[in-house]
């Protein structure tokens, strides 16, 4: 993201001080300042060794298969299959459904270069191309926000409840989009939209392979594919150390012995602070989402800055029996539609030249990663029902 200046010092030098005092003084007051540091590095070392690494795998397979996919033309079908309900759910040229392909097997800003393909844009009115921000982040790092969540437990009923969770972020990218759409043509001021061109897709109808065999392209695609996989696992390691070690930190609830706290610098050792404040939110979250602990209201804290971070955490809750295949689904669907958006979304509104829509795209996206959650809740519940 490009970078402004300001004065050396200012009045948030001192609110930055004042803010970082005080969540250490809280911290250590409560752990032990030597047992928070202990379990700060600990915690880090543990996440980085035995979630970034399994995440990173994860990715390299994940980037392996997509790679394949593209190379022998599976993902053009998928597309092709696509296209023709782009128009009616989002209001969108049979186009966008590329940008749904490609940031379902990448990430969010994945759509960012697809729109800066003239070819890709040409396909855009002016009030739509905003809105790709939206719908990519929608479905960004979706391959493996998926087969992570379903590869939890064993059996099929995380993966399951992870394809619900796929269905529900569908459902909130939709209303994401078309409440984006409304600020755009305010913005623009489009009053008639029935003035849009017919679209050819036939530029969209051929792709690049790479050279030689079958078999070499079979290699050559896995290998470029799994590079990928390495690269983004690099990629999370500042997100999930960082903020899935201070979440983690504020959600786990201490160590009681004979009735006394006790800490001893160890990993994953907490405060509980979060499940203190999703205790008081639980009015509004059980009938939302279904949590059934507290402590589940530290995936969608986290997921809005790191997607990365927040699945980090999932194999510590589901060990803890804090969460469910309920929340899975929950989380799958508000891993893939929040994903990170908070700290992309101005990034990306800036890279399509519209950063005054930023603000309005962070507010379409809040309700549009509510409404995921709540419909994956229900569709959970809907089939539940039905198997009974």
């Amino acid at each position: 993201m490009e970078q402004k200046t300001k004065k050396d010092i200012t009045l948030e030098t001192f609110v930055a001080i004042a803010l970082f005092v005080l969540i250490f003084y809280y911290m250590g007051s409560k752990m032990g300042v030597g047992n928070m540091f202990n379990t700060m590095m600990a915690t880090a070392h543990d996440l980085l060794l035995n979630t970034v690494f399994f995440i990173m795998a994860i990715a390299v397979l994940a980037g392996a298969f997509s790679a394949l996919l593209s190379e022998f033309g599976v993902v053009a079908l998928i597309n092709r299959i696509i296209s023709p309900i782009m128009k009616p759910l989002y209001n969108l040229p049979g186009a966008a459904a590329l940008g749904v392909v490609t940031t379902f097997l990448s990430d969010n800003p994945a759509i960012i270069s697809l729109a800066k393909d003239e070819g890709f844009a040409k396909y855009f009115k002016n009030y739509q191309l905003p809105t790709l921000c939206n719908l990519g982040t929608s479905f960004g790092m979706g391959l493996i926000v998926w087969s992570f969540m379903g590869s939890q437990g064993n059996g099929t009923e995380y993966m399951g409840a992870a394809t619900i969770g796929l269905l529900g972020a569908v459902i909130g990218s939709v209303v994401s989009v078309r409440i984006m759409m409304h600020f755009t043509k305010q913005y623009y001021n489009i009053k008639d939209e029935k003035q849009e061109k017919i679209i050819d897709n036939s530029s969209l109808k051929v792709r690049k392979v790479r050279e030689g065999s079958v078999v070499e392209r079979v290699l050559e695609a896995m290998l470029d594919g799994g590079k990928t996989g390495v690269q983004l696992g690099f990629d999370i390691i500042p997100g999930v150390i960082v903020i899935c070690t201070f979440v983690m930190m504020l959600t786990i609830e201490p160590n009681v012995v004979n009735g006394n706290v006790v800490y001893t610098g160890a990993a994953y050792e907490g405060i509980g602070l979060l499940p203190k404040i999703g205790g008081f939110l639980s009015p509004i979250l059980t009938p939302l989402f279904g949590f059934t602990s507290p402590k589940a209201i530290a995936f969608p804290i986290t997921a809005v800055g790191s997607v990365g971070a927040a699945i980090g955490m999932v194999p510590k809750l589901l060990k803890s029996g804090a969460i469910g295949a309920n929340e899975i689904a929950v989380f799958t669907s508000l891993g893939m539609c929040w994903s990170g958006y908070l700290s992309t979304h101005v990034g990306m509104m800036d890279a399509l030249g519209v950063r005054k829509l930023a603000n309005k795209a962070i507010l379409s996206h809040t309700i549009g990663g509510l409404v995921a959650g709540i419909s994956s809740h229900y569709i959970y519940l809907l089939f539940q029902l039905i198997a009974k």
